[in-house]
């Protein structure tokens, strides 16, 4: 067993990798480009939403607000002739990055302690590279990885955008596992 406090360095080293392998997935590739689309006719419908002065938040429509509502024959209306979304409103004025790469950066770092921990709790120092490699790089996956299947299932966000982040998570968790592996403790 491994202690958390002994896997300091690679939980911080990690972090910033993945920080930096995103920054140039987003930046430099731009395969996630394909992750959203721009709506038929912009102008039109920014002119119809901006008299609604929408708070920031998340909305679905046509809403519905109790399971019983659900089955009356307005909803079921609203239903057939459509549109059926999910719209998420930011706040207005050019989006300040920070207020995203900081969180990314901690959220980084929590799945660091994650693989630190259930590492550290099933090996030994002194366990070999690759053992190391493929429990970190395992858990890192899920962390970065699995967690966007929802928005496919349940918000209807394409499979393909799931997949490319599959395949970011798959980058990410190959990092961290090469630093847990080079930087495990040994005996």
């Amino acid at each position: 067993m491994v202690e958390i406090t002994a896997l300091w360095l690679p939980i911080l080293l990690s972090a910033v990798l993945v920080f930096v392998a995103s920054s140039l997935i987003h930046m430099v590739l731009g395969y996630h480009k394909a992750d959203y689309r721009q709506l038929p006719n912009e102008a039109k419908a920014l002119d119809a939403l901006r008299p609604l002065a929408l708070a920031p938040g998340t909305y679905h429509f046509p809403y519905c607000g109790s399971h019983k509502d659900m089955k009356g024959a307005e909803y079921q209306e609203k239903l057939k002739t459509g549109p059926i979304g999910l719209m998420t409103v930011f706040p207005n004025g050019a989006p300040n990055m920070v207020n995203y790469l900081i969180p990314w950066f901690l959220y980084s770092l929590v799945v660091g302690v994650f693989v630190a921990y259930l590492t550290g709790r099933t090996l030994a120092p002194g366990a070999h590279y690759l053992a190391v490699f493929r429990i970190a790089g395992t858990v890192a996956f899920l962390g970065y990885a699995m967690a966007h299947t929802h928005s496919s299932i349940w918000k209807g966000e394409s499979w393909g955008t799931t997949l490319r982040f599959y395949f970011d998570g798959l980058i990410y968790g190959m990092l961290t596992a090469g630093c847990f592996g080079w930087l495990w403790p040994k005996m």
